[in-house]
């Protein structure tokens, strides 16, 4: 994922100085600093000391709001690929939209998952922003075999589970880079037929 510039005002409280830190926390990433300290972060952005606690809290906030632009990345590329008229065809498209925006910086994209896969005092909403992202591949009024409303709940949740539970293994080197698609595809493969009957 290539880093976001900010031109100018982007309409949130804190904009641009929120994402000109995100802009150096990805940077200090992709200069293979996984560990770097606030003090260091505040220098690459350009900002006071006090600013990335004041905008995020901690370095654990930092890496939930990385996170959460690896979901909204996913989610845009999803809206502009072309959809599959059956559940099946759409939660193999999400997932190769998915393992794209985590290929675009491999490293980066580890350590993110790295981070935020720890218990910490931040406030979560990785599985909310997942679950949400699978349920958006499972719409759709064209497939006859499509689950029942709240299996297509249960089944956003599951592909949540499945997905990082796939990327923890891929994070932690147990999985490189080519196997991680075809691993998060066999795993929706099981899990999609349990779901819509189709076993």
């Amino acid at each position: 994922m290539t880093c976001r510039k900010t031109n100018g005002p982007t309409g949130g409280k804190g904009e641009p100085v929120r994402q000109r830190v995100l802009d150096a926390a990805e940077r200090l990433l992709r200069d293979g600093k996984p560990e770097f300290s606030m003090r260091e972060l505040a220098g690459e952005a350009g900002v006071s000391f006090a600013t990335p606690f004041n905008q995020f809290g901690s370095k654990a906030g930092i890496m939930h709001a990385l996170s959460g632009r690896r979901m909204e990345a996913m989610a845009a590329r999803y809206a502009a690929a072309p959809h599959s008229a059956d559940v099946a065809g759409r939660v193999r498209r999400a997932i190769e939209v998915a393992v794209s925006v985590m290929l675009d910086e491999p490293a980066v994209n580890r350590a993110v998952m790295g981070a935020i896969g720890a218990a910490g005092p931040v406030q979560a909403d990785a599985l909310a922003r997942s679950t949400a992202f699978w349920a958006v591949a499972l719409e759709g009024q064209q497939d006859r075999r499509a689950p029942r409303e709240a299996d297509k709940n249960e089944l956003s949740r599951q592909l949540a589970f499945a997905f990082r539970g796939i990327l923890s293994f891929w994070s932690a080197g147990e999985l490189s880079d080519a196997e991680l698609g075809p691993a998060a595809l066999k795993i929706a493969d099981a899990l999609i037929p349990t779901f819509t009957g189709q076993q």
